[in-house]
């Protein structure tokens, strides 16, 4: 008897063994199969259909741009009580005496949300009650590189995929001749680690951004050699698909030549996509102008933002903007740092919320825009003659604006030094559930099977930011 229970009991192990591995081979098969050149079913209604994620690289300082802080006027020059601060991701940084610093940029109120603006944002103070602000964010590092990849990726170290990548996994695209994840970097400064901040990780080659240059031809070598006729390249891509097709049904899929031969069909279909979706001789010289493209300092983020409206217009799911890497890592002569910086990114940015609105894309376009990272409310006592802020995980502001986004809102706040968070806390993690719900897709649901277990850009999950959602 007890050896007849225990060879039903194999049996049974052994049958149910046998499904789970047959599911999961078709669950492997289908994410190998997967590719962005199709469109996608959300998990749920999306409020947005595009992104535009504006990274300010180097950390925005808080207290000088959204989040103004009066007493930091009356305890100016005075000692900060850094005591009570043992864990320090910088234990040198403030090991010796520090003096807090009071803002020199003034504070208005702007629009019917009266939000409070600096002197350093004219432009998109113009905007506010489209934005969202939520002042209560924290961040989990205080080092550039980790910090930069917790805002794209999720984790502090490079190999996982970049929330564009997740993105254009889960909805595909909506133009088969454009990539799905556009990326529009400023090349004066790269970001830490460069592609791998936009690169697909685990996730099938296919998903990574795609870098266009703002400057002369989008992508070089592009163009055909004019000695090529259509007629020939098309002969051409006919018989390497041809061949691809020979071995992949001889040797099985295999995502990364998957990936590859993906990359070359969209690289031939951009051929004549790219140029047009990025021509800007059709655009009036009040675009040029409100984008700022006559102006060399705001040329380059202009004409980057630009292309970015452009591009959304087309149908291209998740494009990123970059500011120069560390460009707003004011340690010392704040004012100098974040008024150049600000003076670069501030009327592209307000252009392009006005242009997005006024062509009604602004409802189905969710804008981003954060740094890694706050700033202190003080600066080391020997620094005062070149005085700056240095790195705070422990509070940043950041906007969010367009579809799905309740405008006029502020979610959260500081202490009365703009050191700590201290209402309505949310992490990098939040910030990533809340950008997936909008675009209509579910951060728990949002899986890829890799080293055995079902990953997630959020992990265990994230709390939506619900303040900020309509």
């Amino acid at each position: 008897m007890m050896h007849s229970e225990l060879e039903r009991r194999r049996f049974l192990y052994q049958s149910l063994t046998g499904v789970g591995g047959i599911a999961l081979m078709d669950l492997l098969q289908r994410q190998a199969n997967a590719t962005p050149l199709i469109s996608q079913k959300p998990h749920h209604a999306a409020k947005a259909k595009s992104c535009i994620f504006l990274s300010m690289l180097g950390g925005v300082s808080q207290m000088d741009s959204f989040d103004p802080k009066p007493a930091l006027e009356k305890f100016d020059n005075t000692v900060m009580d850094w005591s009570k601060e043992k864990n320090t991701d910088q234990p040198n940084l403030f090991a010796k005496p520090r003096l807090i610093l009071r803002s020199s940029f003034p504070f208005r109120k702007y629009g019917q949300s009266g939000r409070d603006v600096s002197s350093l944002f004219p432009h998109v103070a113009e905007c506010v009650d489209d934005l969202a602000f939520v002042r209560s964010i924290q961040t989990e590092n205080g080092n550039h590189p980790a910090a930069v990849f917790l805002m794209n990726t999720g984790v502090v170290i490079p190999g996982k995929p970049s929330v564009g990548a997740w993105t254009t996994y889960g909805l595909g695209t909506e133009n088969q001749n454009l990539p799905a994840f556009v990326v529009l970097p400023d090349f004066r400064a790269l970001p830490f680690s460069g592609s791998q901040q936009w690169g697909p990780g685990f996730l099938p080659a296919s998903y990574q951004g795609t870098v266009l240059r703002w400057k002369g031809d989008p992508i070089l070598n592009l163009k055909p050699p004019a000695e090529v006729k259509a007629e020939a390249q098309e002969a051409e891509m006919k018989l390497l698909r041809a061949f691809n097709q020979e071995f992949s049904e001889s040797h099985g899929t295999n995502p990364d030549l998957q990936g590859r031969i993906d990359s070359y069909e969209l690289a031939y279909r951009m051929q004549t996509e790219v140029p047009g979706a990025l021509d800007i001789a059709g655009e009036s010289q009040e675009t040029l102008e409100m984008y700022g493209l006559n102006d060399p300092v705001t040329e380059s983020f202009g004409k980057r933002c630009l292309m970015a409206r452009k591009l959304v217009e087309k149908g291209v799911r998740f494009v990123q903007l970059y500011t120069p890497s560390q460009s707003w890592d004011g340690h010392t002569e704040i004012v100098k740092n974040h008024t150049k910086n600000a003076g670069e990114t501030d009327k592209p940015i307000a252009a392009l919320i006005k242009d997005l609105k006024r062509r009604g894309l602004l409802d189905s376009t969710l804008l981003v825009w954060m740094g890694e990272f706050g700033r202190t409310p003080d600066n080391p006592a020997e620094m005062r003659d070149k005085a700056g802020r240095d790195h705070n995980t422990r509070a940043m502001t950041i906007w969010l604006a367009g579809g799905g986004v309740k405008a006029g809102t502020l979610v959260g706040a500081t202490d009365d030094l703009g050191f700590k968070a201290v209402e309505n806390i949310y992490r990098m993690r939040d910030v990533h559930a809340t950008v997936l719900h909008l675009m209509g897709l579910n951060d728990m649901r949002l899986t890829y099977y890799s080293a055995g277990r079902n990953q997630r850009l959020t992990d265990t999950g994230g709390t939506l930011i619900k303040e900020v959602i309509a």
